[in-house]
């Protein structure tokens, strides 16, 4: 067996990034869509305190991974940015989502989370908490899309 190259290395750790990305939103928004129709405000606190603990060990060293080791490997392939359709298209879809996410969701959960220790106790859940929620998930799969067509650009290269 041949030792990996720099890009069989960097290609894991881009493949890496996209599992930790992909797996943490998707399970983050099912747990956190659940937890919130408990109605009971310390499990939905809790959530929220998850929400935050998982964006900053997977979410971001997954987008840190995604991004150097895609960079990476198409560097050590020979490739730059935008010699290939699906590249571009990939970035473009990538960079779509992340603006989604700076502009819209980042603020949502810091919000929610300040809510939620307030409520940590048991007190009572404030409408804007719920109607927060209700906007997450909503953006939340609405930044999913491109992310799911980036990975299927990146597998399929149909470009």
């Amino acid at each position: 067996m041949a030792a990996p190259t720099l890009y069989d290395i960097l290609k894991f750790l881009h493949i890496t990034g996209i599992v930790m990305l992909m797996g943490n939103i998707t399970a983050t928004a099912i747990w956190k869509f659940f937890a919130d129709r408990t109605g009971d405000a310390r499990i939905i606190a809790f959530a929220q305190k998850l929400v935050t603990y998982t964006d900053w060990s997977l979410t971001f060293w997954g987008v840190i991974l995604t991004i150097g080791g895609g960079y990476g490997a198409a560097w050590a392939a020979g490739l730059g940015p935008f010699d290939a359709g699906w590249l571009v298209w990939s970035q473009v879809m990538f960079t779509a989502a992340g603006i989604i996410w700076l502009g819209l969701l980042v603020p949502i959960q810091i919000r929610q989370a300040r809510a939620a220790r307030l409520f940590a106790d048991g007190g009572e859940i404030p409408e804007s908490y719920r109607r927060d929620s209700r906007r997450w998930i909503a953006w939340g799969l609405i930044a999913t899309v491109p992310l799911v067509a980036a990975v299927w650009l990146m597998v399929a290269k149909p470009l």
